[in-house]
């Protein structure tokens, strides 16, 4: 059998796009180096948020089908790897699944075969890592012989508002052809797609977009400290300037910043700019630093809270509510929840949390709400679900610290 398309990596990415492609009538064909993943998939099972068990039942109804044998990638037109990038030690990205993709490829590629890359990476990747593989293994030359391009993913899980269909795709090919060809490609299932200059441009629009979003984060985390200090309301200044119809985009602090795409992306940049041209990329290594020692701001917060009414942090209940990286969904990646509790932990508190989206965590967990927010010397608001009345868990805590600005009224403390 052959296929329109074949996604290598079927997690947070490779699944929605998956579901997308197959409702407009594609063959798809996943693959994944995890049999425990393909099995699950093909039993109608899903371990993503975005995708119910009823969705990935619905698309192995469509003909969706997932696979361990990297020989049946020569069975698809086209080849999308979707797989993760973490962060090295060296803060430059983990391009070990990349490279093992690309390499399956390569002993598979077909003449007339578009690649596509879809996973976060620097500027230069697609062209200078993945293409030389590709080539090595197959014989084929790109450009001439098959195509390559880059388009980055920009998957938000738990948006109910924007998915990948409407979701405007950015696409940068090797080639003029190639750019021709892989819009085509998502033309097919995506309403819009944008054709950049080259690979370059469309891997380093991705970096811009995150790096926006993580600077200006770092901004409101820093006024938040300073505010606090003066005593001014920073949720209300907030909303204050929000009211200008033009030039300002509201940014909130937070307890730190958490996800796939904050907390790591901007660092392939600010690595990228260091390893080859030697010089920092200063806006992004500061937004890093502040946003980073965020956890350990909340934590100092939380124990003042504790020493102004006598109480030592040492030994007392403190409830951590919400553990992930963004509310009404389970992804706990990078969550900023895991070093505030870690820091609590460290200055003695007797820490435990609840989220009604995670039943395993680093500390005990708790099924009673109410009763536990009743019990605990300082309840900590640390993802704002939208199964917790924030107000009424203030008003029946001893002491209630609010991190996401949602209570209202004297009864909790707001970063």
């Amino acid at each position: 059998m052959s296929y329109d398309a074949v996604i290598l990596g079927l997690g947070y990415v490779g699944l929605p796009l998956a579901q997308q492609a197959l409702r407009a009538g594609l063959s798809v064909l996943g693959y994944d180096v995890n049999p425990a993943v393909v099995t699950a998939l093909g039993e109608g099972r899903s371990h993503v948020d975005d995708l119910s068990d009823a969705d990935v039942a619905e698309m192995v109804a469509s003909g969706f089908r997932t696979t361990v044998d990297e020989t049946l990638i020569a069975t698809a037109d086209v080849a999308v790897i979707c797989v993760p990038t973490p962060l090295s030690e060296g803060d430059g990205p983990d391009l070990r699944a990349v490279t093992g993709a690309a390499e399956a490829i390569g002993r598979n590629l077909r003449p007339g075969m578009l690649v596509v890359l879809e996973s976060t990476t620097y500027p230069g990747t697609t062209d200078d890592v993945v293409r030389p593989l590709l080539e090595r293994l197959s014989g084929l030359v790109a450009g001439r012989d098959f195509h390559l391009a880059f388009s980055p993913e920009r998957i938000d899980p738990g948006n109910e508002t924007f998915g990948p269909r409407n979701t405007p795709k950015v696409v940068g090919g090797y080639t003029g052809a190639c750019t021709e060809r892989v819009a085509a490609f998502y033309g097919r299932f995506v309403d819009t797609v944008v054709r950049t200059r080259g690979t370059r441009e469309a891997e380093t629009a991705k970096l811009l977009e995150n790096t926006y979003r993580h600077v200006n984060i770092a901004l409101v985390n820093e006024m938040a400290r300073f505010c606090h200090e003066l005593g001014i309301d920073l949720w209300d200044v907030i909303h204050a300037a929000s009211t200008k119809p033009f030039g300002f985009q509201a940014f909130y602090p937070g307890p730190g910043v958490g996800g796939h795409c904050i907390p790591i992306d901007p660092n392939y940049l600010s690595h990228n700019v260091r390893s080859k041209l030697g010089y920092p990329f200063r806006f992004v290594e500061l937004a890093q630093e502040i946003n980073a020692t965020m956890p350990a701001y909340v934590a100092r917060r939380a124990q003042n809270l504790l020493n102004a009414d006598g109480q030592a942090v040492h030994g007392a209940r403190v409830l951590l509510l919400g553990v992930t990286y963004k509310p009404n969904i389970a992804d706990q990646r990078e969550s900023p929840a895991t070093p505030l509790a870690r820091q609590l932990i460290a200055l003695g508190a007797k820490v435990t949390f609840h989220d009604p989206y995670v039943q395993q965590w680093s500390v005990p967990r708790t099924d009673d709400l109410e009763g536990a927010a009743a019990a605990a010397d300082l309840v900590i608001l640390v993802q704002h679900h939208r199964e917790y009345d924030a107000d009424h868990l203030a008003g029946i805590a001893k002491r209630f610290f609010d991190t996401r600005g949602v209570t209202h009224g004297d009864q909790a403390h707001r970063l």
